[in-house]
């Protein structure tokens, strides 16, 4: 290992802004044997992970909302309302910046709901089995701006 390697790798421990700004400066320069593969690969792999993460707890809070929304009516706010569309536009982002995580939406919706289910029972205080233990909305209506549990609702909520 090359001198330069050693400190790009202590850099990567020590200061990782700097770090990333020579790593950034090497490949645009094309100097790829002083590049630090290593935390590079690392960290390429991670962003993959956090883009993931990030789509499987907005889709939690989403359906936790709807929940909330659909099993305590009589508390529906416009915050709730608020979370609810918040959410559903972060996903469209989310999804309009990194399509190729559509598939994986469908692959982890069912698994999700125990995240919005767990939500829902923590702020709602209600008993656990109250609430359906297999998600009630489809993944098309989750997503969709105009769907919200006990329609009339929204309706009210709008006025």
């Amino acid at each position: 290992m090359t001198v330069e390697k050693m400190y790009t790798s202590q850099l990567y421990e020590a200061d990782f802004y700097t770090w990333t700004q020579q790593q950034v400066s090497l490949l645009k320069t094309q100097q790829w044997d002083q590049l630090d593969t290593v935390n590079l690969i690392e960290e390429i792999e991670t962003l993959g992970r956090r883009e993931r993460q990030e789509l499987r707890n907005r889709l939690g809070i989403l359906l936790g909302h709807l929940l909330k929304w659909q099993f305590q009516p009589e508390k529906c706010s416009n915050s709730w309302l608020g979370t609810i569309r918040e959410q559903r536009v972060q996903i469209k982002l989310l999804l309009q910046d990194s399509p190729s995580l559509k598939p994986y939406l469908n692959e982890v919706f069912f698994t999700v709901y125990e995240l919005g289910l767990a939500l829902a029972i923590r702020e709602t205080e209600l008993d656990e089995n109250v609430f359906p233990e297999i998600c009630p909305y489809s993944l098309h209506q989750t997503l969709n701006p105009k769907f919200f549990p006990n329609q009339n609702q929204v309706d009210e909520q709008s006025e």
